[in-house]
C-alpha cells in the first residue's frame, strides 16, 4: 500500500491478503481496511464468508469478518467507524445486515448503526460516501414511486439522521464542506466526468453550477470518495483532488 503525504511516499507491504478488494478505507493509528464487494454463505454451515479485513500499520492483518454483500459505497469515520450503502442484491439477497440497505460497523465486526425507520424510502443502490468531520454522509437511491437519490447525513456520536433530496440523481462521486457540496457523474469508461457544484439554503440542496470535465483516466464505477471537503476521484491510475 502506498501512502503520500505532501512529497513525502510510504510504500508497506502487504501480506496474507484473503478477501479480493472493492474498498480501501483507513482507521486510526496508521491501520487500514480492505473490503471486498461481494461475499458468499456457505450452503453447510449458513455462514457469510469474510469480505472485510483490518490491516495493522506494518501491513499484517488483525482481525477478519463479513459487512453484508454487495458493497458499491463504503468510507471510515474519524474513529474508525465502518459505513456502508449496499446494492440491491445484498438488500434483497437474504444477508441479515445488508438488508436495511445502509449500515455501520466498527473494527471488530460489530454491526453499531442501522436506520431504524429513519429514511425517507427503503434504498434499492448506495452511490457514493464522504465524511466531514465527525459527521458520515450516506448517498442512495430507492426505487419506488415516492421515491429518487438521497443524502443521508448521519452523525455516530449522537446517532442523529437526517436525509436530504440529492439535487441530482445516482451521483458516482460526493464531498461536503458547510453549506457548499461537489458531486460528480461519470460517462462510464470514457475521459470526462459532469461535475455539479450544489449549496445548502437551510432546507434543500440546490445545484448551483455544473460542467464537463476532462480527466487523465477512464472513470469506472464506484471511483470517488470525499473527505472533509475534498473529493478524491480516481481516473485510471490518477488520483484528482476537488475541493467543495
Amino acid at each position: 500500500m502506498v501512502t503520500v503525504t505532501g512529497r513525502e511516499e510510504r510504500r508497506i507491504p502487504v501480506e496474507d491478503i484473503r478477501v479480493r478488494p472493492s474498498h480501501l478505507a483507513l482507521l486510526p493509528d496508521s491501520r487500514f481496511l480492505l473490503v471486498g464487494g461481494r461475499t458468499f454463505r456457505d450452503e453447510a454451515d449458513g455462514l457469510w464468508a469474510t469480505n472485510a479485513v483490518v490491516f495493522s500499520a506494518s501491513g499484517t492483518p488483525e482481525a477478519e469478518f463479513c459487512v453484508g454483500d454487495d458493497i458499491p459505497a463504503l468510507v471510515t469515520d474519524v474513529h474508525g467507524g465502518i459505513w456502508a450503502a449496499y446494492g440491491d442484491e445484498g438488500i434483497y439477497g437474504g444477508h441479515p445486515e445488508s438488508g436495511a440497505g445502509l449500515a455501520g460497523w466498527n473494527t471488530r465486526g460489530q454491526a453499531v448503526w442501522s436506520p431504524e425507520g429513519r429514511l425517507p424510502d427503503h434504498p434499492l443502490e448506495g452511490c457514493t460516501a464522504a465524511t466531514e468531520g465527525d459527521q458520515v454522509w450516506l448517498v442512495w437511491y430507492s426505487g419506488s414511486s415516492k421515491g429518487g437519490t438521497f443524502l443521508t447525513r448521519i452523525t455516530p456520536s449522537t446517532g442523529d439522521v437526517v436525509s436530504y433530496p440529492s439535487p441530482v440523481p445516482g451521483p458516482d462521486g460526493f464531498a461536503v464542506r458547510g453549506n457548499r457540496a461537489v458531486l460528480t457523474r461519470r460517462n462510464h469508461n470514457k475521459r470526462s466526468v459532469e461535475l455539479i457544484r450544489a449549496e445548502f439554503n437551510g432546507t434543500t440542496w440546490a445545484v448551483t453550477g455544473r460542467h464537463r470535465l476532462r480527466v487523465p483516466g477512464r472513470v469506472v464505477m464506484h471511483c470517488g470518495q470525499g473527505r472533509d471537503g475534498s473529493l478524491w476521484l480516481r481516473t485510471g491510475n490518477t488520483w484528482l483532488r476537488i475541493e467543495a
